[in-house]
């Protein structure tokens, strides 16, 4: 079966791991999310996955602590997320292996481009973890980041909507979505795709972004072969 994308970055929600229970992790939920990537991989794609930390912390909601202090516990947090997400795709039987940004060799490796890339092409899910390893970015500037450094042919950004929408569809009924933007429109009007620098990242160096609904894990395996699943944001 032919796929679209032999080479995807995906960028998971810390908080879709946690399922209704809004902290922490639901089994059951991250194994429909891990089939997912599973499904994908079995069609020979090379996925390297970005993980956010809020089912555990949110550093803009920190009240009086101070920013750099509060990205550190968030960078932490993703750590947790990956190695979470990497014994579940373990025990479905994928291989897999942990870079992060922060230097914790007991926990996972370091991050090197160039061994990222090789254990892409042996097969493995590669989870990278700790952002950037800097305060003040977001995991969204992360994911295009590692994306763009692995020579990913698209980044996919699972949510909990179905696409990019002109106004929040859960306030207005009358929400259009979008098929596909460019970046150019996403940073003019301000759209709730991802923050500033992590859309200029993108349309600066020609990489795609698909939004996309994870409620239905399947969607995964569907966008990697080119079917029409939420919204494709490109320049050009």
């Amino acid at each position: 079966m032919s796929v679209q994308y032999k080479r995807i970055l995906l960028k998971l929600s810390g908080e879709a791991l946690s399922g209704d229970k809004g902290t922490g992790f639901d089994e059951p939920t991250m194994e429909a999310i891990c089939q997912g990537v599973k499904q994908a991989h079995d069609l020979g794609v090379q996925i390297g996955i970005v993980v956010g930390g809020g089912n555990f912390w949110r550093g803009r909601s920190s009240g009086r602590m101070e920013r750099t202090c509060a990205d550190k516990i968030g960078m932490l947090a993703t750590v947790m997320n990956c190695l979470a997400v990497s014994d579940m795709l373990r025990q479905l039987g994928l291989e897999t292996s942990v870079q992060t940004a922060l230097f914790m060799p007991q926990v996972a490796q370091p991050f090197v481009r160039d061994e990222a890339v090789a254990e892409l092409e042996q097969g493995k899910v590669v989870l990278f973890g700790a952002g950037t390893g800097n305060p003040f970015f977001s995991t969204d500037t992360a994911s295009a980041l590692r994306a763009i450094e692995i020579g990913a042919n698209v980044m996919f950004k699972a949510t909990m909507v179905d696409g990019v929408y002109d106004k929040d569809p859960k306030k207005y009924p009358d929400a259009v979505k979008y098929d596909t933007l460019t970046f150019t429109r996403v940073l003019e009007e301000k759209l709730a795709v991802m923050d500033s620098t992590a859309a200029t990242l993108c349309r600066d160096n020609g990489l795609p972004i698909l939004v996309f609904d994870l409620a239905d894990s399947g969607n995964i395996a569907r966008a990697v072969q080119g079917e029409q699943v939420g919204t494709l944001v490109k320049e050009n």
